[in-house]
């Protein structure tokens, strides 16, 4: 006769019963004490059982929305690479004096190899007469008002309630605060801080005094209104000596404006050098295998972009610069630029065909043809000092998954190769007469092209540094 403990462990045909079968059979057992111990223990198992499978369904649920919201993440979120002017160039002297990134130091060391640097002679004005971008779109909210200081001039550049974008001088003609720094903007009118005088931004004349009580606002209670546009994500403003001179058209880029394509990040860089060396690359085509060739996973210090282990690829490069024809717009120059990159200098991948158009003295639109179709990189030179430079690029192309790799890559590369150019920059003389060969024919032509951005009365270097010493 079989017990209760041989029923709660086999059955009839001696094999292993169910935990059920188990269950039930310490339920009707006649062995109390010891079945009802079991039959907890069992069921306390079965319920620990329960809590790891909705253990593991909760940790594979929160496995997967952390996956899925890494990837609209990475989908949807621009990709920003930014260096301020004591990041790239000067790593050369900070790792001999043994100075980090956080060392008080630092600033002091580099501002005083900036001194010591020994600029040129006869450099040109460092304010070309153009377009500039002073302001990426993104950045002026409605009814926001910044405070924007390039060009040697300070600037107050705002939002009206209706979205308009206005800049105006940024200096109350009242008793000189800066209507940048805490400004409220009213309807079309920005506010000063100090004494709630009203300027309109339509043309900067003032529309309010609210303490006045008697007489009228004086005809010469007005700032300079510059003249400004939006286009491509940027906020430019026309600079240029002679007020009388109408601004050129700006080149839009339909796909960016109507929203076709989108942003996918961007990178901003702070220079030390005069605005014409930074679009002078461009027709200095010899530069590019010198300076670019190198993998760009070897990095950006030129001391080290050259190691033994990334030669199994190298950058190529084929390019040549051209003046505008005697039929197209005088102030737009292009640059033809065809990109590969070759494993063992045999095999071809990643190619890309660049027309890139210097519109004016600090505008470059780089539009691209690549494996995955188009794409567009937007460059703006804006001089905040006579020998400091802030250069943004803006990216966009077409929404799909390959481009979501690719741009955020295109960027990174971009911003690699770019602060290569910037150890140069930051260090180099400008040379007014340069001992030039045959081969660099085109930096001559770039050189006449450029000049017309100069006018006889443009501010001097040495005028516009010296209203910066005070």
């Amino acid at each position: 006769m079989e017990d209760s403990s041989t029923r709660l462990c086999f059955g009839h045909d001696g094999h292993d019963a169910s935990w059920k079968q188990w269950i039930e059979a310490l339920a009707v057992s006649k062995n109390g004490t010891l079945d009802r111990m079991l039959l907890n223990l069992l069921q306390q198992d079965e319920l620990f059982r329960w809590h790891a499978v909705a253990l593991n369904v909760v940790g594979y649920a929160v496995a997967l929305v952390l996956i899925l919201w890494l990837s609209w993440k990475f989908y949807y979120t621009p990709f920003v690479w930014k260096r301020d002017l004591t990041d790239i160039g000067y790593n050369h002297v900070l790792d001999n004096e043994g100075i980090g990134r956080n060392d008080k130091k630092r600033a002091h060391t580099i501002n005083r190899l900036r001194r010591l640097r020994r600029v040129g002679q006869r450099i040109p004005p460092p304010y070309p007469n153009g377009w500039y971008g002073v302001l990426e779109s993104e950045a002026l909210a409605v009814g926001q008002a910044k405070s924007v200081d390039c060009l040697g001039q300070n600037f107050v550049v705002f939002r009206s309630e209706t979205g308009e974008v206005n800049v105006l001088d940024a200096y109350c003609p009242h008793l000189g605060a800066n209507l940048g720094v805490g400004g409220v903007v009213r309807g079309d009118c920005i506010e000063c801080p100090f004494h709630h005088w009203s300027f309109s931004g339509r043309d900067g004349q003032c529309t309010n005094i609210p303490y006045m009580k008697s007489g009228s606002i004086p005809k010469t209670a007005k700032l300079k209104k510059w003249k400004s546009l939006e286009a491509n994500g940027f906020i430019f403003v026309w600079h240029h000596v002679d007020d009388s001179v109408e601004p050129w058209e700006m080149k839009i880029v339909p796909e960016v404006e109507d929203g076709q394509w989108v942003y996918y990040g961007r990178n901003e860089f702070l220079v030390n050098a005069h605005i014409q060396d930074i679009p002078e690359n461009g027709a200095d085509v010899a530069h590019l295998s010198a300076v670019h060739g190198p993998n760009c996973m070897s990095g950006s210090d030129l001391r080290t972009y050259r190691p033994a282990w990334a030669e199994f690829g190298m950058h190529a490069w084929n390019a040549s610069w051209f003046a505008p024809e005697e039929s197209d717009p005088p102030h737009i120059a292009r640059m033809d630029l065809k990109h590969s990159f070759k494993f063992f200098k045999k095999f071809e991948f990643c190619t890309v065909d660049v027309k890139a158009y210097q519109i004016g003295p600090g505008y470059v639109q780089l539009m691209m043809q690549t494996g995955l179709g188009p794409m567009v990189a937007l460059q703006t030179v804006t001089p905040v000092e006579p020998l400091v430079q802030k250069v943004i690029h803006r990216f966009y192309a077409p929404r799909n998954l390959g481009n979501a790799f690719f741009q955020k890559f295109a960027i990174w590369a971009e911003s690699v190769m770019f602060e290569r150019d910037m150890m140069i920059w930051n260090h180099k003389q400008f040379i007014d007469s340069p001992l030039l060969i045959k081969e660099d024919r085109l930096i001559k032509s770039y050189r006449k092209w450029y000049s017309q951005f100069y006018s006889e009365n443009s501010t001097s270097y040495t005028l516009a540094k010296e209203n910066l010493d005070w």
